[in-house]
């Protein structure tokens, strides 16, 4: 049993997200968006910390991080759970954090997503984004659209991480499962790889260089579904973000080949529930509409808030307007709900 283990079992058991390590600090833990302290636990030394993190990392991982200072791998502890490791030093020396990944992947119908998140499975080309801050549940929602195709269609699906989360059983799908690093170099490489692996579907985990967003982009052009992740918050800073990926002289044609691929956008966040212990997802939807491709070639940004707005009856929201709701019903604070908001003149009366 490595010296580990029984850190990670705490957390497991604990209602914990993540383990957070850093040397010359006791052992912390997130539960329900609270970093907490381990109880019983003393301070980590700098060498005691390095030799935990060093048990459990494979030699060529442990090499890497010694060179770079930085180590990312998925690993299982048999019976307890499956975790995302992240090695990094920092002030005071070595550190980690470890998130646990769950075993089973939640179905679309458990997670209570509107049925236009559902109907993404359904898609059969284009790019869909998922969007949000760290911690918002992206893999997860990703994991149940495509759980929802592994169960209902015939396709392959190859997913590029780094590292690997969720890990699909093959259904009606056959899964080609790709860890950067160590199936393939970078996720460009893989994503180029992908075009010419007669896949249907590509998960890309990220799409933060210039190369993967454009290469993202010409799968779907070329009738390949593709799905991703970003750090934005909202439908137009997501479009503005992969724009300004590309320099100046490039920017007109990315816009035209995104306003041909770009399926959807779905930014989420998770909120404290107010009403039972928990979380809840909220859900801002972008889908394509008629109207969408002119408002991206046109660099119109702004107007994204309207198409969403007449938009509501195919099945789009604003994150406000989602906000405001579970306000009302009591689902969440008025003062949760006002910190997310990008209206807040709006909440103001809420908090009152």
């Amino acid at each position: 049993m490595a010296q580990m283990d029984p850190l990670l079992v705490h957390v497991k058991e604990n209602d914990g997200s993540d383990l957070h390590l850093v040397a010359g600090q006791p052992p912390r833990f997130r539960s329900k968006g609270a970093i907490r302290v381990i109880e019983g636990q003393g301070v980590l030394s700098n060498d005691r910390l390095s030799a935990m993190m060093q048990e459990i990392a494979s030699p060529r991982g442990w090499e890497e991080y010694a060179t770079t200072g930085d180590l990312d791998f998925a690993f299982s502890l048999e019976g307890v759970a499956r975790y995302r490791a992240n090695y990094f030093v920092q002030q005071s020396g070595v550190a980690c954090v470890f998130r646990i990944i769950p075993e089973e992947i939640i179905s679309l119908e458990n997670l209570n997503l509107p049925q236009s998140i559902c109907d993404l499975a359904d898609l059969k080309e284009g790019l869909v984004l998922v969007t949000g801050p760290t911690g918002s549940g992206k893999s997860t929602t990703l994991a149940a659209i495509i759980d929802k195709i592994n169960k209902t269609y015939s396709r392959h699906v190859v997913t590029i991480e780094d590292p690997v989360e969720f890990v699909h059983q093959n259904r009606n799908s056959l899964f080609s499962h790709r860890e950067v690093g160590l199936h393939t170099q970078g996720f460009g490489p893989a994503l180029r790889s992908a075009i010419r692996q007669d896949a249907d579907v590509i998960l890309v985990g990220e799409m933060r260089e210039q190369e993967t967003i454009s290469l993202a982009i010409t799968a779907a052009e070329m009738g390949m579904l593709v799905f991703g992740t970003l750090h934005t918050n909202n439908a137009a800073k997501t479009i503005d973000r992969i724009i300004d990926a590309f320099p100046a002289e490039e920017q007109n044609m990315v816009r035209l080949s995104l306003s041909e691929s770009l399926a959807a956008i779905v930014s989420q966040l998770l909120l404290p529930r107010a009403d039972q212990k928990g979380r809840i997802a909220a859900n801002e939807i972008l889908l394509k509409t008629p109207g969408l491709p002119n408002l991206i070639r046109d660099a119109n940004t702004p107007m994204l808030a309207s198409l969403i707005q007449s938009g509501k009856s195919q099945g789009m929201q604003a994150m406000d307007d989602v906000l405001f709701d579970y306000v009302k019903q009591g689902k969440v604070s008025a003062q949760d709900a006002y910190m997310k908001a990008t209206d807040k003149a709006r909440f103001e009366p809420l908090l009152k």
